[in-house]
């Protein structure tokens, strides 16, 4: 990818994600389809024509305006449905006296100036063990189709009427015991402590976890994905968008112990790093912020990785998966894992090698059971 192109995509990117004036004559030729191309890898087609709206140096040709905002009314008719989709869901469970919360998606998207112009993904649904027990009774009858269930994790996949509804008994990533010691603290917040805030979808009240909890699962989440191979800049951007809607009630102390009992600083300060430098994330909303250049070379190393890969690996070959019976599948998946070792040393080089081992065991263990 040229520089100009990746230039101009992030200066839009910053503009459609803080709803910013945005320079690009300054980047020289810019192909448009390019742009687009990116924008699709990264899921972030929404917050690019956003940017478009914000560009005030050069006039955008008007048929690539409409190109991006044909694409994005798709989001927002999408975003609507799902929407519509999670209202009803959490009604129905309601009914049977499932009592679940959303995590990430839609629940984050509220974060945003434009919500419905977020690249949305899967319905996740978090739920005690009681509650996830009887939402797999409930809901596997009417699922047209269910995934492997994760049973460690208490992870279970579906599909419901076209929509991709998972099931999450716990918050745990497979990275280590320390890390998901913490998520056990987290979901002792919320089912026991009442951590939790709302959104107001049509006319459902749908519960979130509280923000203190929020800002260590996604930022958790996402570097789960980054250690697998399928990290994504819109992921990111939902860390940015919470951190910044609620950074005047984040509590900064107890976020701090959380993430050093996690041993997850260094990740924090070098997506920290990565949020300012690229992102535009403002530095008084960005807890632990360094201006150190050791962590804006580590925010380099995980831009190259982010362009390369694409969201959720949209930009990794993923054939193998059609070509091959499931444990050499599994076997490809490894060898991948290690390649990417050799990639994030160079970012994070003890906990690359500290959470190396438990992620292979989680593959291997799933393998066994035809996970």
């Amino acid at each position: 990818m040229k520089s100009n192109n990746i230039d101009t995509f992030f200066e839009l990117l910053r503009a459609g994600l803080w709803e910013s004036d945005a320079q690009i004559l300054q980047y020289g030729k810019i192909d448009y389809n390019e742009i687009m191309r990116i924008a699709d890898e990264q899921s972030v087609m929404g917050l690019i024509t956003a940017g478009m709206d914000h560009v005030q140096d050069v006039k955008v040709p008007q048929e690539v305006s409409l190109q991006f905002i044909g694409q994005t009314l798709q989001i927002e008719q999408q975003n609507i449905a799902m929407n519509s989709f999670i209202a009803n869901l959490i009604e129905r469970l309601r009914n049977k006296d499932i009592y679940a919360l959303l995590l990430k998606g839609q629940g984050v998207a509220q974060c945003y100036e434009r919500p419905l112009w977020r690249c949305g993904g899967d319905v996740d649904l978090f739920l005690n063990d009681s509650g996830y027990t009887k939402a797999k009774d409930f809901l596997l009858p009417i699922a047209s189709s269910v995934e492997p269930e994760g049973k460690k994790g208490k992870h279970l996949g579906m599909t419901i009427d076209t929509w991709t509804v998972e099931l999450h008994g716990t918050l745990y990533g497979g990275m280590s015991n320390r890390i998901n010691k913490v998520m056990d603290e987290l979901q002792r917040d919320v089912f026991y402590g009442g951590n939790v805030r709302s959104w107001l979808n049509e006319r459902t009240q749908v519960f979130i976890p509280g923000f203190d909890i929020d800002a260590v699962y996604v930022f958790t989440h996402y570097l789960n994905h980054f250690y697998k191979g399928g990290l994504g800049v819109r992921q990111v951007c939902d860390w940015c968008r919470l951190l910044w809607a609620y950074r005047d009630s984040l509590n900064l102390e107890l976020l701090e112990s959380r993430v050093k009992k996690m041993g997850l600083m260094t990740e924090w300060k070098a997506f920290g790093a990565f949020a300012v430098d690229y992102l535009g994330m403002p530095t008084e909303a960005m807890p632990f912020y360094s201006a150190d250049v050791k962590w804006k070379k580590k925010a380099d190393r995980i831009c190259a990785f982010i362009l390369e890969v694409g969201n959720m690996g949209h930009n990794r070959d993923m054939s193998y998966f059609e070509k091959y019976p499931y444990l050499i599948r599994k076997v490809c998946s490894m060898s991948r894992r290690c390649g990417d070792l050799i990639r994030h040393t160079r970012v994070f080089p003890m906990d690359s090698l500290r959470f190396f081992p438990r992620i292979m065991y989680v593959g291997l263990r799933a393998a066994a059971r035809g996970e």
